[in-house]
């Protein structure tokens, strides 16, 4: 029984973390100290021209995007769902574009 349960979280921790976005897929204009539009796509983002490799982990409300290059190499960010199209890092607001 306990290997069966062990192997369940398993199952369910791998498909929260890894390629996709999760709410956060698509296209958003953050406001704040500095303003622009940042793209999260399966396994990667784009924000000013620049595309990082990064993975998601979503944790109730929240999004997790670790940066796997660049200059962001290891850092995580927490960006926390208010709700459909707007959520909220440590940088200002983000809304959906689209």
């Amino acid at each position: 029984m306990r290997l069966i349960a062990a192997f369940l979280v398993s199952i369910v921790l791998a498909a929260c973390g890894g390629g996709s976005p999760g709410p956060l897929a698509g296209t958003w204009q953050l406001s704040g100290p500095m303003p622009m539009k940042v793209q999260f796509r399966s396994g990667e983002t784009e924000a000013l021209g620049i595309i990082e490799k990064v993975s998601y982990e979503v944790r109730g409300r929240d999004v997790l995007v670790t940066y796997k290059d660049g200059l962001m190499k290891g850092s995580t960010i927490r960006y926390t769902m208010v709700d459909d199209n707007t959520a909220r890092n440590e940088l200002g607001t983000l809304r959906r574009v689209r």
